[in-house]
């Protein structure tokens, strides 16, 4: 018989993290990797408004005129000096905080932790100006998520090193270290990315069939 401070360490997430990925049932145990920006929270209507509001007399890209992953590329095209004022928004104070969960995100994250044999972790990679963003990252998870999710965050610059079974992400081609991830790239449709003709499976929004994508990866390769 285990003893008990060593049965909940094994329930512990970041023990998790490390562990077996087979239950007592014999079901895979799946883990989630869930992406933030333009996944959980509204990266793209959070900067388009901020935008407008401190450069009310310059041209913006609307939602549905938007092209590529990297926002500042295409103000870049758009006019030279906008590109440094595109990414003055994400730089500045509260940005990351303020930004308003897509919808169903907040809801579908927390169905999908308390589902048997389920890990679910937040993977997002912060901006390199780490003045604000990094702890507005948590701040933003304890808000919406609860304080008990902070254990599930993992912020990192290369997503590829994590291991996972489906990592859900807006953007298009995640490169890194690892040129073949354990996990499955499940691409998350975002404007930016909807006139794309991307091999991976996508999950079009949190009202989508996730759950069929889940169940899809239960059982174990033989």
């Amino acid at each position: 018989m285990l003893p008990s401070r060593l049965l909940r360490s094994l329930h512990h997430p970041l023990r998790r993290i490390c562990g077996v990925n087979m239950s007592s049932s014999g079901e895979k145990r799946l883990r989630v990797l869930v992406d933030m920006d333009g996944v959980l929270a509204d990266f793209e209507g959070g900067f388009l408004r901020k935008f407008r509001a401190r450069f009310p007399q310059e041209p913006f890209i609307s939602l549905e005129e938007r092209r590529g992953f990297w926002v500042s590329a295409q103000y870049g095209e758009l006019r030279e000096d906008l590109c440094d004022k595109a990414i003055s928004i994400w730089e500045s104070k509260d940005f990351f905080l303020e930004l308003e969960p897509l919808p169903g995100a907040v809801e579908v994250v927390k169905q999908m932790s308390q589902m048997e044999n389920t890990d679910v972790f937040i993977c997002t990679s912060p901006i390199k100006r780490y003045q604000h963003c990094p702890q507005e990252k948590y701040a933003w998870v304890e808000k919406h998520l609860g304080h008990d999710f902070l254990d599930q965050v993992i912020l990192t610059r290369d997503k590829t090193l994590v291991s996972g079974d489906i990592l859900i992400d807006d953007k298009p081609d995640i490169l890194g270290v690892e040129s073949s991830p354990s996990w499955e790239h499940i691409l998350f449709s975002a404007c930016h990315n909807l006139h794309q003709n991307c091999p991976q499976r996508r999950l079009t929004s949190w009202a989508d069939d996730w759950r069929s994508l889940l169940d899809s990866k239960r059982t174990p390769d033989l």
